[in-house]
């Protein structure tokens, strides 16, 4: 039997989700990249603080909007998605991910 609290699996089948958010001009998903900040899942709402890779990225719009779209199909309840602040570093990566780039974080 796992102990995991229902919130904490519903936030493990979101992050499996985004997975799928690719950065087209990269090729890595949010997750991998680090660019989702904050997940705030309620019963009624979720929220969604996330980050770019760059401040004027041109797919910025599109890949914000995929991932909202991602996270209400997978909650079924209405989501709002933030722009967060603050700026990307390479460290945000998750592990092991830099080396596709030839990064060693």
């Amino acid at each position: 039997m796992s102990e995991t609290t229902p919130t904490a699996s519903k936030e493990e089948e979101v992050r499996d989700a985004l997975r799928q958010v690719v950065d087209p001009e990269i090729g890595m998903d949010v997750i991998m990249l680090g660019l989702i900040r904050e997940l705030d899942l309620q019963p009624d709402r979720s929220h969604i603080v996330m980050i770019l890779t760059t401040p004027f990225c041109p797919y910025g719009p599109q890949l914000m909007e995929q991932t909202r779209r991602t996270v209400q199909e997978v909650t079924g309840v209405p989501t709002t998605i933030e722009l967060g602040l603050e700026m990307w570093d390479p460290s945000m990566m998750e592990e092991g991910a830099g080396q596709d780039w030839g990064l060693f974080y």
